[in-house]
């Protein structure tokens, strides 16, 4: 009986499962509906929510006439938040601009400078009308006691034209309660409010802060310096959308505020015109040429992690050692440039090319031909022009290039100047690299750059002159270090030095040498007394030898016999030998003119294994002043690839260490006078230097630019005088060997932006893995 029936049901099934199937069909087609068509737009419930960090208010308009009924249950909601777009972000050129000046003060010192701040800013806006075209109303000065922070940091305010507002702060620190701490809560929850837009002040045109402290007190930023001015610099650059028209200032009221308050006063004033002329702050990519803002207010940029690409280049890998340090003069954010195309070459390093006839007999043609006329190295259209201004480079003229260095990023930022300063007194928020020849000679195995600048031995390229090189390299430098302005702890004080070079380092990319009018560049930049340091590849005597006066000389030494120097710089020239002893006699006659470098790149499996006697030998031959030795940096591009290198080519610090001491024992055992004096471990950098620098005991490898020009002044560049009649105050202590080299003002810190302590290692450690991946690193 029991399988009767369930063949019955098994029939009945059989006979209607069409029609049952589309009666279920079309019941869950009837519920989708009904659920779509109660939340159509055409029946809505209106709901206006006003807010504020203080309380709350809510309003339900009444239903119209068709609305459909609620439906019974929990309301669906969708869970993406749509930025709500303001109207004044449309940027209306000719609006207004009002300036409103926010302080607080407890002693009535703030509110003093604030109320005196506002005629000089009243007067400053008269001058930019007349320059700018532009109209300005009377700034108004806002006392955050008294102000209605809803009126003012929940949207920009309302007004009976269109306006285009400014914001300035005046803000002391304190660490008592005070209304700093409820404007920055209010700010903080503005921000956070989901009702609210998170950037709903993005219709201001700009905004900047000025600090007061108190260094008695707070003697550093990392003990609460300024603390409460950065805390409302970091709330006001997410409500705005990263409208940071100038860095934070900060001045310590028992001492300097007056100097940095006018410095920073001023760079507010030129930002505001440009703003009010343009309707925007300008570009803010930092450093990459690139018009988009890199830099994120919570992750920092990346400062000592190394990227590096694995053995198959199938990607980026990120190490995961303990902090590391590379050699990073210009590290940057390693760009895979070349794509694709790069990718298809395989192999290992391709031989040198030799371009040179050396002897050889060309048969002429029968015809005279018109020479052809140079063509531009790097001409706008050209696909090396592309790849390098995709990697930060701005192309002046034909044949010259500039780019911010990330050192100089870091020391906008209070992180730690390169290794320049350390061992020779450089700021790098002062420093330009450039270079006025993008071509070089050599094509080095750990250049970064191949594929993206041309090479040759001779000049055959047009060639632009001096002048524009100089005016060029300066504009666009100057234009970088601007896009720096908005980047997240950028100091005041430091970007307003670095709107003054001192310093030019001719070492960016190719050989600067190489340019025909390399001494006229040179003395341009002296006679604004800019100083100049100059590297070269030891591939061009006859230049090296006609070279006239420069701050300091560099030749890079990446070997110690024929051997190596091929298999390691590749070079172009048939003898590049004979033309590398030559440059070495040539420094050793320029020794007491110049004060001559020796750069040495180590590059492990290449140039480190038993090879310092070999070196020792060509600084008997030269007998420079100093000698720089530097861990070799991989860049983790597909071309260092296939030249050979990979990140077991990268030493360890302690690695470099030991290299140094065996080198200096060397140089010992030959009578050749000579000491380790200084270091930058962060580069993976060590300094001997000549005992003609150590007086009374102590080395003196910084400079004294300010006797250096007045000596070029004085007695021209072909003048008689030696590198130590400017030879600078003693090496800070915190510079020397085995001290680690990081200037103590500064904080090293991690990704996230916070303090970080270094441990140095210069000794092989006990329990060392000799299979781990080698790389440049002091932990």
């Amino acid at each position: 009986m029991v399988g009767h029936a369930d063949d019955s049901w098994v029939g009945l099934w059989h006979q209607y499962r069409a029609f049952i199937v589309i009666a279920c069909a079309a019941v869950v087609l009837g519920g989708q509906l009904y659920v779509r068509l109660s939340e159509d737009p055409g029946y809505p419930s209106t709901k206006t929510t006003t807010g504020s960090s203080n309380g709350s208010t809510t309003r339900l308009s009444s239903s119209t006439s068709n609305d459909k009924p609620k439906a019974n249950g929990p309301k669906r909601i969708k869970g993406k938040l749509a930025k709500q777009t303001s109207e004044q972000e449309i940027v209306d050129t000719s609006a207004p601009v009002k300036v409103l000046v926010f302080f607080s003060s407890i002693t009535t010192k703030t509110e003093t400078i604030a109320r005196e701040y506002l005629l000089k800013l009243s007067t400053a806006q008269s001058i930019l009308a007349k320059e700018t075209g532009c109209q300005f109303l009377e700034p108004e000065l806002c006392d955050l006691t008294e102000v209605e922070f809803e009126d003012y940091f929940v949207s920009t305010p309302k007004a009976d034209q269109p306006l285009r507002h400014f914001y300035l702060f005046l803000l002391p620190s304190y660490n008592i309660d005070s209304i700093n701490d409820t404007f920055l809560q209010h700010l903080q929850e503005t921000h956070y409010d989901f009702r609210i837009d998170t950037s709903s002040l993005s219709g201001l045109l700009g905004y900047s802060v000025f600090g007061f402290g108190d260094t008695e007190g707070w003697p550093t930023e990392a003990e609460g310096f300024c603390f409460q001015a950065k805390e409302l610099d970091k709330w006001m650059a997410k409500l705005t959308g990263r409208k940071r028209a100038y860095p934070v200032g900060m001045g310590d009221m028992k001492g300097d505020f007056a100097a940095r308050f006018d410095e920073w006063a001023t760079g507010v004033h030129e930002v505001l015109g440009h703003a009010a002329r343009t309707g925007s702050l300008g570009e803010g990519a930092p450093g990459s040429g690139a018009p988009v803002e890199s830099d994120d207010e919570d992750v920092e940029e990346d400062d000592g992690e190394v990227l590096f690409e694995d053995e198959d280049g199938q990607g980026l890998v990120t190490s995961k050692k303990s902090q590391i340090l590379g050699d990073v003069e210009d590290l940057g954010k390693l760009i895979r440039s070349g794509g694709d195309e790069v990718r298809t070459m395989e192999g290992k390093a391709p031989l040198a090319v030799d371009f040179t006839n050396y002897g050889s007999k060309t048969k002429q043609p029968k015809r005279k031909q018109l020479p052809a006329a140079p063509k531009e190295m790097v001409a706008k259209d050209s696909p090396t022009y592309a790849a390098l201004t995709k990697q930060g480079y701005a192309i002046v003229g034909s044949h010259s290039g500039v780019k911010i260095c990330r050192w100089t990023k870091s020391a906008l930022r209070g992180r730690g100047s390169c290794y320049k300063y350390s061992l020779y007194g450089i700021n790098s928020h002062r420093c330009m690299e450039a270079t006025p020849s993008l071509s070089c000679s050599n094509k080095c195995v750990f250049c970064w750059r191949h594929g993206t600048n041309p090479v040759g031995t001779t000049w055959r390229w047009q060639v632009d002159p001096p002048g524009m090189i100089f005016e060029g390299i300066k504009a666009n430098h100057y234009q970088k270090i601007k896009m720096l302005r908005g980047m997240p702890g950028v100091r005041a004080e430091r970007y307003s030095e670095a709107m003054q070079i001192r310093h030019c380092a001719l070492s960016l990319v190719g050989e600067p040498i190489f340019y025909p009018h390399i001494n006229e560049l040179l003395a341009m930049l002296h006679k604004e007394r800019i100083s100049s340091f100059l590297v070269c590849n030891a591939q061009h005597p006859d230049q090296l030898e006609a070279l006239k006066a420069v701050t300091q000389l560099y030749v890079s030494i990446d070997a110690s016999n024929r051997d190596s120097l091929k298999k390691i710089d590749r070079p172009l020239h048939r003898d590049f030998w004979e033309r590398f002893q030559r440059c070495l006699d040539i420094l050793r006659e320029k020794r007491f003119r110049h004060r001559t470098v020796y750069r040495l790149t180590l590059v492990k499996g290449f140039n480190v294994e038993d090879e310092a006697e070999g070196y020792a030998q060509l600084v008997e031959r030269g007998l420079p002043c100093f000698i720089e030795v530097k861990g070799v940096t991989f860049c983790g591009t597909a071309t260092s690839s296939n030249a050979g290198l990979r990140m077991t080519n990268v030493p360890w610090y302690w690695e470099v260490c030991d290299f140094v001491r065996a080198l200096e024992k060397r140089l010992k055992a030959k009578g050749l006078k000579y000491g380790i004096a200084a270091e930058h471990a962060h580069s993976c950098c060590i300094l001997l230097g000549s005992e003609r620098f150590l007086v009374d005991g102590k080395w003196h490898t910084h400079i004294d630019y300010q006797k250096f020009f007045e000596l070029l002044e004085e007695r021209g560049p072909d003048g008689d005088w030696t590198p130590e009649d400017y030879m600078g105050p003693p090496t800070p202590e915190w510079a020397l060997w085995g001290n680690g080299g990081f200037d103590p003002r500064d904080d090293r810190v991690d990704r996230k932006g916070r303090k970080i302590e270094v441990e140095v290692i210069r000794e092989r450690p006990a329990d060392w893995d000799d299979s781990q991946t080698a790389m440049c690193s002091t932990e």
